[in-house]
C-alpha cells in the first residue's frame, strides 16, 4: 500500500535518447551534452532527429512510433578534449614511440523534447 502512495507522488522527468556522432546520449531539457564535433557556430540551434527512444510521464515509445520526435539545442561551445597520450613500447630493443591526440566536441544545451 506504501508503494502506492510512492507512485503518486512520483513525478517523471522527460528524457529522449538520441543518437549522433555513432553514439547514444539520454538527455533531459536544460542537460548540457559534450557530443562528437557539429559543423554548426556557438549560439547557433541544431536539431538532433535521430531520436531512439523518448519517455514521457513514465511510458516509453521506442524508434518504431517516433515519426516526427525531435530535440533541439543551442550550441554553447566548440572545443577540444583533454589531451589522450599514446606509448608504444618495446623492451630490448630500444622502440619508444610517444604521440597524443585531442579529441575535438561541441558543447550543447538541451532547450527542447518534442513528439
Amino acid at each position: 500500500m506504501n508503494s502506492l502512495l510512492f507512485m503518486e507522488r512520483m513525478e517523471f522527468i522527460m528524457y529522449a535518447i538520441i543518437a549522433t556522432g555513432g553514439k547514444q546520449y539520454k538527455v533531459s531539457e536544460g542537460d548540457l551534452v559534450k557530443v562528437e564535433k557539429l559543423d554548426a557556430k556557438e549560439e547557433e540551434t541544431v536539431t538532433f532527429d535521430d531520436v531512439i527512444a523518448i519517455s514521457d510521464n513514465g511510458s516509453v515509445k521506442v524508434a518504431g512510433s517516433l515519426d516526427g520526435a525531435s530535440v533541439s539545442g543551442t550550441v554553447l561551445r566548440q572545443g577540444k578534449d583533454r589531451k589522450v597520450v599514446v606509448y608504444k613500447y618495446k623492451p630490448k630493443s630500444g622502440y619508444h614511440k610517444k604521440n597524443g591526440h585531442r579529441q575535438p566536441y561541441t558543447l550543447v544545451k538541451i532547450d527542447k523534447i518534442s513528439l
